[in-house]
């Protein structure tokens, strides 16, 4: 993950306050919010790390055509992320 666990639970406390603050959004459970927000911006900034293990997983089993065929294995890794992002409509 490109964030640290510390960065972005700061994040999700500065978003809730930032809410609050405009008035889009009231909370009596302050941290229950600012809680299940740290725990959405993890799952979402976490999908890039679960869609590369799965490319490499991927990867890993046509690994003997990929050397028979010449096939680089960056050019590969980008084209079947690109593919699992597509599926799994992630922005990357």
């Amino acid at each position: 993950m490109i964030f640290s666990r510390d960065y972005i639970a700061y994040l999700a406390r500065h978003t809730v306050a930032g809410l609050i603050d405009a008035k889009v959004i009231r909370t009596d459970k302050l941290p229950v919010v600012n809680e299940r927000v740290n725990a959405g911006l993890l799952e979402e900034l976490s999908l890039e790390d679960r869609i590369n293990e799965e490319v490499r997983v991927i990867l890993d089993a046509y690994q003997e055509e990929m050397h028979r065929t010449g096939a680089a294995y960056a050019e590969m890794f980008k084209k079947v992320k690109q593919e699992l992002a597509r599926k799994y409509k992630a922005v990357l």
